[in-house]
């Protein structure tokens, strides 16, 4: 049985080639929950185009907290990304149009798979579900790419299983910045949307001499048109209970990808540099952030190539930003060569004062430790062929 939520009457008929002829119709969200609670195996909630989203959100947020493999489904007459991005937010599986009766018996299908898997999951699993981590910049060549693989292998080299996505899915580089060659890639990861479980996800991994893992972007450009960000969603919902952090590589735009990733996300890494573009991208992400409901604490910025001398201070982007600097990184012509050699210099060098930022933006940002306390645990030198010093 499905539960669909819509104050029109009609509404169940309509949609009865997608829910099939025993769904239920509520008309409030008082309803809603009282028919959840007669029904606690029930797995699929469609909210109809005639419920009011701020409304939705608000019920489906509460739903999603007390059962955690419920799927709710958005059906819309008009979507956008601010209504994607507020859905996502608020616990929705799916968005999808009125209008696509097909699209919303498929979404149905794949809920239902996702939460039959789910259900396995036990509530000590769930405790311990992973973190994700964005680094992202609305400016190309900030450092993006060397944070992401930096601040993933340090983390594989404490101890910490570790994924790194990358979600630049035209121009990745975590391939070539980690020096590896994929078999298979986020392209891959389409053909299994809707049922996409741990075995299928160790499918797409490449994985590097440091132990850190990663899915990384398609080979072909074009290939990004047949990525949808349900996929991209799911990715990251299953990888969060098989890794203990993911670190999200991101392209220099808010694509629908990328949002997604931000609503999943635990911890936001934004990066800027000392010029004016930067700092002006910088500003306008942090105010997108707040029309998102994005929370402050989650956010995390880090100055990159802090000493450069070219006419700005680091006040003059703290007055810019309004929000406190998390890390500085220093410039140096020894992480270009890292990444030519493949190497994270975090793991190449670990006393370089690059590579003790970067912990520190680890320990205590992201990790929640003493960076004090944490010296103990810096990652010895890699060899060239992988061993350790």
């Amino acid at each position: 049985m499905t539960i669909l939520w819509d104050r029109d009457p009609a509404s169940a008929e309509r949609f009865s080639f997608a829910l099939g002829p025993n769904a239920t119709r509520v008309d409030s969200g008082a309803a809603l929950s009282r028919a959840l609670s007669a029904s606690p195996d029930e797995d699929a909630v469609i909210v109809g185009p005639d419920v009011d989203l701020d409304s939705a959100c608000g019920v489906v947020a509460g739903l999603r907290v007390e059962n955690t493999a419920l799927g709710v489904i958005l059906v819309r007459r008009r979507l956008d990304v601010n209504i994607l991005a507020q859905a996502l937010r608020a616990g929705f599986r799916e968005v999808v149009s009125a209008d696509d009766l097909p699209a919303v018996a498929d979404a149905l299908r794949r809920s239902r798979e996702l939460s039959f898997r789910l259900r396995g999951v036990s509530a000590d699993s769930a405790s311990r579900a992973g973190k994700i981590v964005t680094v992202f910049s609305a400016k190309g060549g900030v450092g993006k790419t060397t944070f992401s693989t930096n601040l993933g292998a340090y983390l594989a080299s404490v101890g910490h299983r570790t994924l790194v996505v990358d979600l630049d899915l035209e121009f990745g580089d975590v391939g070539i910045a980690l020096q590896m060659l994929p078999e298979r890639s986020m392209t891959d990861v389409v053909n299994m949307t809707g049922h996409l479980d741990e075995q299928g996800l160790a499918s797409v991994v490449t994985i590097h001499s440091s132990g850190l893992e990663a899915v990384c972007a398609p080979a072909e450009p074009g290939e990004a048109e047949r990525i949808p960000p349900a996929t991209v969603a799911e990715l990251l919902r299953v990888a969060r209970y098989v890794y203990d952090f993911v670190v999200i590589d991101t392209p220099p735009a808010l694509t629908e990808h990328v949002l997604t990733a931000f609503d999943l996300s635990d911890s936001l890494v934004l990066i800027a540099t000392l010029d004016i573009p930067a700092l002006k991208n910088l500003r306008l992400t942090l105010d997108t952030l707040d029309l998102l409901g994005s929370p402050r604490e989650a956010r995390h910025i880090v100055l990159n190539r802090s000493d450069a001398k070219v006419g700005l201070r680091v006040e003059d982007v703290v007055t810019s930003i309004k929000q406190e600097i998390a890390v500085m990184v220093p410039s140096s012509p020894d992480v270009p060569a890292s990444i030519n050699r493949g190497v994270p210099i975090i793991l190449d060098d670990p006393r370089h004062p690059v590579s003790v930022a970067l912990r520190h933006l680890a320990d205590q940002h992201i990790r929640g430790v003493d960076p004090a306390a944490s010296q103990s645990a810096a990652p010895r030198r890699l060899l060239p062929w992988g061993g350790r010093k």
